[in-house]
């Protein structure tokens, strides 16, 4: 007799005001299977993930565990029944050990004292029966973003945990801390868990899943085995039409540099050291990648270059003019565009219509203004050039910002910044939670622009858009640019070693 399947799904529909976020989707996902889903920003994965998980209740359609129809209310009610997820932002304690965390709200007493001995046992019997090496004694805050990865999915296991459902779990690691996590799912996998992988990237879906489900607007559009399917024909699948996924380019002509950052001193938020001592030169013409985990400075520097962070010390000048106290106004209307890695907190007003979204940099400017009065007529012609230039998909010019799909409103930024005269141009995480489809026209708009001669500087936590967009790359760790390599020179493996902050003279990657 047939096994049924560790989870099916059957008919799921999810409506929310003006959006039908889940369109009777069905799939089974069977016992010791890695099944990937893909679909564009907004095709309906993470609602779908919401419903199996407790976090929201389906209007219509029905969950089967083992072949027995379930009701789940909430993630209590999935932790019972054998469902584990794993966010993309983590939810750990970073003041507490590797151990309490994955102990938290199931731990064992003896009496009214926690067994931590019992506890720990059992931590490290999982860690070794699936190859999660994590330090149980050790702050969360004090490890890297890849073992605390491992917490996440040991806490999950040690909650006896059969279906594990990972969303976009390699967006924050080096391509080492993505082997291993695909090394771990394997031994999952093998001791009979089943893995839900949740991912844009084409690449390691092919490389680690059993089977792949294509969702679009919310339905199933396809299904697809990974020896018979490609990169493009995923994209096309998610897209609904074909999609270039390599970045055409000519080889760079740099001239002067435009961009100069001396000895640079930037604290973060809680004070501490986040840029530290970083020189660097972007040329006219170039792309200079930056890559790097998340949270090793990386934010802090482009806030200091635009202005909207204080320096401690150093200078930073823009064609030999010097910008290290000027205002964000000030800089912008030397000449530089920014698009900010938050499109939705800091590059755009959510409320605003497109068309005021589209000139927030020159609002107050000729032809837009004469002194104090807005000449709402030049915005409005200024807005239906922009959406048709930029393919902006909007019903109209309108509408607001917030209602559109992310790969649209990073389309309006996009448009805004390039819509003058720039010299400069600071990228950060430019296609960040966007479909495949608006990931090739930004990248093809900022290969114009270099190729027009404008200064770039991107800076990505997607080593393949570091990658396929840079003439020169810069790998910061720590604060600290560890090196500075011409694209010929530039591996994914020794990029990612760099990442991990793995040199010749230090070969643990440990902090000084």
């Amino acid at each position: 007799m047939q096994q049924p399947p560790a989870l099916e799904v059957r008919n799921i529909t999810k409506q929310f005001p003006g959006v039908l976020a889940n369109d009777h989707i069905s799939f089974t996902l069977e016992k010791g299977e890695i099944h990937a889903f893909l679909g564009e920003n907004g095709a309906g994965k993470s609602t779908l993930m919401n419903i199996l998980y407790g976090l929201y209740a389906p209007d219509e359609g029905e969950i089967l565990i083992n072949g027995q129809a379930v009701t789940i209310r909430n993630s209590a009610d999935a932790i019972r029944l054998g469902l584990g997820m794993v966010h993309q932002e983590y939810a750990l304690v970073e003041t507490l050990t590797a151990a309490e965390n994955i102990m938290l709200g199931t731990e064992i007493v003896s009496g009214p004292l926690l067994d931590e001995r019992a506890a720990n046992e059992r931590i490290s019997r999982l860690a070794k029966e699936y190859g999660l090496h994590v330090p149980p004694d050790v702050l969360v805050q004090d490890l890297p973003v890849g073992v605390q990865q491992r917490v996440e999915i040991l806490k999950a296991l040690y909650r006896k945990a059969d279906i594990l459902i990972l969303d976009e779990p390699t967006a924050v690691l080096t391509p080492q801390e993505a082997e291993d996590l695909f090394r771990v799912m394997r031994s999952l996998v093998e001791a009979g868990k089943s893995i839900i992988f949740i991912s844009h990237k084409l690449k390691e879906v092919l490389s680690i899943a059993d089977r792949i489900t294509v969702l679009r607007r919310g339905k199933v559009v396809g299904d697809a085995l990974p020896e018979q399917a490609t990169e493009v024909s995923l994209a096309s699948m998610m897209v609904g039409r074909d999609v270039v996924l390599t970045v055409e380019k000519t080889p760079a002509q740099p001239g002067k540099a435009v961009l100069k950052i001396d000895d640079l001193v930037v604290l973060d938020d809680r004070a501490q050291v986040a840029v530290n001592q970083v020189s660097l030169e972007v040329c006219a013409g170039e792309v200079l990648g930056i890559a790097g985990v998340q949270g090793n400075g990386q934010t802090e520097l482009v806030e200091a270059i635009n202005g909207l962070r204080e320096i401690v010390s150093g200078a930073i000048s823009l064609d030999n003019q010097t910008i290290t106290a000027a205002t964000p106004r000030a800089i912008t209307e030397m000449g530089v565009a920014y698009i900010p890695e938050d499109r939705k907190g800091t590059g755009l007003v959510l409320s605003y219509p497109i068309a005021d979204n589209l000139v927030l940099s020159s609002y107050y400017r000729s032809p837009f203004a004469r002194g104090i009065r807005i000449i709402g007529s030049q915005i409005e012609e200024q807005a239906r050039r922009l959406v048709k230039q930029f393919d902006i998909r909007t019903p109209s010019i309108w509408t607001s910002a917030g209602s559109l799909s992310g790969g649209n409103q990073q389309k309006i930024i996009v448009a805004r910044e390039f819509s003058r005269q720039i010299k400069l141009l600071v990228a950060s995480q430019p296609t960040r939670g966007i479909d495949v489809g608006s990931i090739e026209f930004i990248h093809r708009s900022i290969i114009q622009q270099r190729d027009e001669g404008v200064a770039v500087l991107l800076v990505s936590a997607e080593l393949d858009e570091v990658l396929a967009l840079s003439d020169r790359i810069a790998v910061m760790y720590k604060g600290t640019i560890l090196a500075l390599l011409p694209r010929a020179e530039a591996t994914r493996e020794r990029l990612g070693l760099l990442m991990a902050g793995i040199t010749q003279e230090n070969p643990d990657g440990r902090p000084d």
